[in-house]
């Protein structure tokens, strides 16, 4: 059985938040897509939001509009809400218990920021066992710099993308990934 797990799309993401990713809109709206798909199919949907513990936090402080869930993929009824404070969102929380008593074999992934916690959760799921999708267009990521080096964020992401592709799952669009729901 699979599930989908929706990873940090959160206020602070967003225009107006703390820390805005590179075309998270489109991300937000395919993501959304996702979500009304497994809803539609009624498979397990887990939403993942992240807290920033240390003080001050950058972003995603506690309590803070900005670490809500976004309006886009909001949970209904009985969808559960890990909170997670590392990358790797299976890291001291109950999201592993979780997956195990739904019986959950396969996961499909989404949400931000590419290069971070999709990285980490997704590394970490394929490490665990489970086999991994990624819905690589409902993801987003921001411009990094490293060594002088500016990197856009396209490049962030394909990047992290294509490692991910070369071992630790199927990278998609959202379109084959609702088109596998549905056949």
């Amino acid at each position: 059985m699979q599930a989908l797990l929706i990873v940090d799309l959160q206020n602070d993401y967003f225009d107006g938040g703390k820390f805005p990713l590179v075309g998270i809109d489109a991300a937000a709206e395919k993501a959304a897509r996702v979500l009304a798909a497994f809803r539609v199919q009624g498979l397990p949907v887990i939403h993942i939001r992240h807290e920033i513990l240390r003080e001050p936090a950058p972003f995603f402080a506690q309590g803070s509009e900005g670490a809500e869930i976004n309006e886009t993929v909001l949970p209904e009824g009985d969808e559960p809400v890990v909170t997670k404070n590392f990358p790797n969102s299976f890291r001291e929380t109950d999201l592993q218990d979780r997956l195990q008593a739904l019986g959950i074999s396969d996961l499909v992934i989404i949400g931000a920021m590419s290069h971070f916690c999709i990285d980490a959760t997704t590394r970490a799921a394929a490490d665990l066992g489970y086999r991994c999708t990624v819905a690589h267009d409902a993801c987003a990521t921001r411009d990094l710099e490293f060594d002088g080096v500016a990197v856009p964020a396209a490049q962030v992401h394909a990047g992290f993308m294509a490692a991910l592709a070369a071992g630790y799952g199927a990278l998609l669009p959202t379109d084959q990934v609702i088109a596998r729901l549905q056949g």
